[in-house]
């Protein structure tokens, strides 16, 4: 049983880490981490290796699950929506994650390598605004992704985190020489990877060599024995991660990713000392002083944008209100919309509905939505709960899982965030760490 754990649990760690860092750049590498950290958990299953651990989130994570699968069942295009509802096996990760981060030094481990594949999403960003041309509203950075949006919200995403680590850990250790040269390996392998962009010479090719390499070092961070990562690691990671993020996210101009960053933000400051909230506003006012164009062009409730937000959730309360029970179904929202969309919509389509609660009652009906709030309400509970122990050591997960819950509701409010796979996956991974530091406590009482 020992030789188990210490060879097939460690693989599972390493794979729920490749899957967290890539999760932020490349879903189809994500996708086949957990895959395979899935097939190895089963095997461990089998093996008596270990088992299924429950929380309080079951229960609404199975209901809203169920009910998505009877909305597709129950939709005009049973086909479509059931390949949409396939999404549902990412909530896999938040238990996979749970069982493989039990021990402190495994949740410390993991978060270095989020935060590493966060401070790689946040540069390529910064690069392909400065040198690429993405520095327009149309032509926004989004980094090694499919779209802008996902980037700016996971670029958030990784800013809550770095800052809820920065606050909650106390003592700081310089970085080592290991520390230097992985910084120094990423930075130079994203310059290549610019230039090579820029030219248009084997450009994708060396994307997913660098994706690769990432995956492969967030398992050497679980894997490795002693020596490192060590306590200077995660400072490190976590100052650059939340500067570059910081800066990326200025350069997205995603306003939604904006309020929820300030949103995480004041929920870090007030968990830290209510004091430190004015670190926020100073940060705001020093944006409001500086002016920068990417920011205060943005500014406004006027633009076609904001207009189409509100049209289509007028549009979006009719579909709720013709299949209120099941909706309209899993993925048929950009099929429907023509029907349901009003003349004075300055978009012809749209892929969502751009708020995460009307969405997922138009798409799986107000039962399902209902079974979300019940699983988001759940969550923040027991994170809150967690906080009220201490966020002190290994206590910080608990203020970053809140605050980035917060996080991820402020900005869905504007953003189908919930639907966005790689922010789902961050969001579970993230979520998984208060209940695996309760699981250890258990444990150890």
């Amino acid at each position: 049983m020992t030789a188990d754990r210490s060879t097939l649990g460690r693989v599972q760690a390493g794979l729920v880490a490749a899957t967290g860092a890539t999760c932020l750049l490349s879903i189809f590498s994500a996708q086949l981490a957990l895959a395979l950290a899935l097939a190895v958990f089963v095997v461990r299953l089998v093996r008596g290796r270990t088992r299924l651990q429950r929380t309080p989130l079951d229960t609404p994570i199975i209901v809203f699950c169920v009910w998505t699968l009877l909305s597709a069942a129950f939709s005009t295009n049973p086909v479509v929506a059931h390949e949409d509802a396939k999404k549902l096996v990412l909530f896999a990760l938040f238990y996979l994650a749970l069982d493989s981060a039990a021990g402190g030094r495994d949740r410390e481990r993991l978060m270095d390598a989020v935060l590493l594949g966060g401070l790689v999403l946040a540069g390529a960003a910064i690069l392909q605004f400065h040198f690429l041309g993405f520095d327009t509203i149309n032509t926004r950075p989004k980094s090694f992704l499919g779209h802008y949006m996902t980037a700016s919200g996971l670029s958030m995403g990784v800013l809550i985190v770095a800052a809820a680590r920065l606050a909650f850990t106390r003592g700081w250790a310089p970085p080592g020489r290991s520390d230097f040269q992985l910084l120094a390996g990423v930075g130079a392998g994203l310059a290549l990877l610019t230039t090579l962009q820029g030219l248009g010479v084997f450009g994708l090719e060396a994307e997913r060599l660098f994706v690769a390499g990432l995956a492969v070092t967030a398992v050497g961070m679980i894997v490795a024995r002693e020596g490192w990562p060590n306590p200077g690691t995660s400072t490190t990671l976590a100052v650059l991660a939340f500067a570059l993020s910081a800066w990326s996210l200025l350069l997205s101009r995603t306003r939604n990713a904006w309020l929820g960053a300030l949103a995480g933000l004041v929920v870090v400051s007030v968990l830290r000392s209510r004091r430190t909230l004015w670190l926020v506003g100073a940060a705001v006012a020093a944006v409001f002083v500086v002016r920068p164009a990417t920011v205060i062009d943005r500014l406004t409730l006027t633009d076609e944008s904001a207009r189409d937000r509100y049209y289509m959730w007028q549009a979006g309360i009719d579909m709720i209100l013709d299949r209120p029970v099941f909706g309209q179904g899993p993925g048929m929202i950009v099929m429907t919309y023509p029907e349901y969309r009003w003349p004075e919509a300055p978009k012809p389509s749209t892929p969502h509905l751009h708020d995460n609660a009307l969405q997922i009652a138009a798409e799986r009906g107000i039962p399902c939505a209902v079974f979300w709030v019940w699983l988001v309400a759940a969550a923040m509970a027991d994170f809150w709960r967690e906080c009220r122990r201490g966020l002190a050591g290994p206590g910080w997960v608990a203020g970053a899982a809140l605050a980035l819950f917060t996080a991820v509701m402020a900005a869905g409010l504007f953003e189908y965030n919930f639907g966005d796979s790689e922010i789902l996956m961050l969001t579970l991974v993230v979520a998984s760490l208060p209940y695996a530091l309760r699981r250890e406590r258990t444990a150890n009482a």
